[in-house]
């Protein structure tokens, strides 16, 4: 035994290890001491023993068994390598596991749903989705229609409005979320006004049970009113569109402009690196852009798209069309997570 050696002791404080651990892994044969005192069975280490030491305590923290241990401190890299990436893929398949099985279980608990989101993100989903709700007169005649469809889940929270010429969906990621999925019909108005509440806070928990809906931050809350009506099955639209054939990216604010200066109808087509907006009076307003797809013509109600381009965010819009007789899918090139389906009419119409 030379000077440097450490004790036990002082080998456990600087490799994180405990003596219990030390020993154990001294009886394993993974780390055996440099020197055993004969007279005492006093433990010695070396200091070139600590980063061995040091690497042991990660693997061990990881999980790796011992037997793999093994063959990460002593094999060749290669065959370390492969030990290590198996033992992560089966780590992450115990974990998918664990959570999917404590989700079932919370789901089964009494107690309703909880969810919880940003103020500011829940607060602009709103306001990109309640345009699209019908018009007062339709809504005398059909009250859900009136209505924001909230939809709550383990991944996802998701908005929905529709008058049903146009169809806007914008989903939301929860930062946390109890119980089982569900979904309720809230008044567009009442939940416009709660989603000003909720726009100044960091988040905001979403709450459903027996006694009913609300939005609730810290001791504060906003009861919501819900409709027993059932809302129009919006996933068979969705479900049923094609893949689209044609897709046309341009400046959202100009088409906006060119759409609001026309009348009736018009006809977006396709020219080369242009949309060319036509309205029923033949006058034209012809906007750059970027164009995949076969030659298009597709016929609009300004009155429809145009609150569609408003609720987008960013510069650029993207228009996705699987034929003209089919919905146009409305989407921001800046956020995937906002979709608007507008209803084409028929040429002339």
């Amino acid at each position: 035994m030379d000077d440097t050696s450490l004790s036990i002791g002082s080998f456990a404080r600087q490799t994180g290890l405990t003596p219990s651990a030390l020993r154990f892994y001294d009886d394993c044969g993974v780390l055996p001491p440099a020197h055993v005192d004969e007279a005492t069975g006093y433990r010695y280490y070396s200091p070139t023993q600590v980063s061995r030491a040091v690497l042991l305590r990660r693997l061990r923290t990881a999980g790796v068994p011992l037997a793999e241990v093994g063959v990460v401190l002593d094999g060749p890299a290669e065959q370390a390598r492969a030990v290590l990436t198996a033992h992560a893929r089966r780590a992450q398949d115990a974990a998918a596991a664990t959570r999917s099985a404590i989700a079932e279980v919370l789901r089964s608990l009494p107690g309703g749903q909880r969810v919880r989101v940003g103020g500011a993100e829940l607060a602009s989903a709103v306001r990109q989705v309640a345009p699209s709700i019908a018009a007062p007169t339709v809504q005398r005649k059909y009250p859900v229609l009136g209505c924001v469809l909230v939809e709550l889940d383990d991944h996802e929270v998701r908005l929905v409005a529709t008058d049903r010429y146009r169809l806007a969906v914008r989903t939301l990621r929860p930062v946390s979320a109890e119980g089982g999925a569900t979904r309720l019909a809230v008044d567009a108005a009442e939940l416009t006004d709660a989603a000003s509440w909720a726009l100044p806070l960091a988040e905001v928990e979403i709450e459903v049970d027996d006694s009913g809906a609300r939005l609730r931050s810290d001791d504060q809350t906003r009861p919501l009113t819900t409709s027993e009506e059932t809302f129009p099955d919006y996933r068979l639209i969705l479900d049923d569109l094609p893949s689209p054939q044609n897709r046309v990216v341009t400046d959202r604010s100009a088409l906006r402009t060119a759409l609001l200066d026309t009348e009736g109808p018009v006809a977006l087509r396709t020219a080369g690196d242009q949309l060319v907006v036509t309205d029923r009076g033949g006058a034209e307003s012809r906007l750059p852009a970027v164009h995949s797809g076969a030659e298009l013509t597709v016929s609009v109600r300004p009155t429809v798209l145009v609150p569609a381009l408003e609720a987008g965010v960013g510069p650029d819009v993207l228009l996705e069309v699987a034929a003209p007789d089919l919905p146009v899918v409305v989407r921001s090139a800046d956020q995937g997570s906002f979709t608007t389906l507008v209803m084409p009419v028929r040429p002339g119409a």
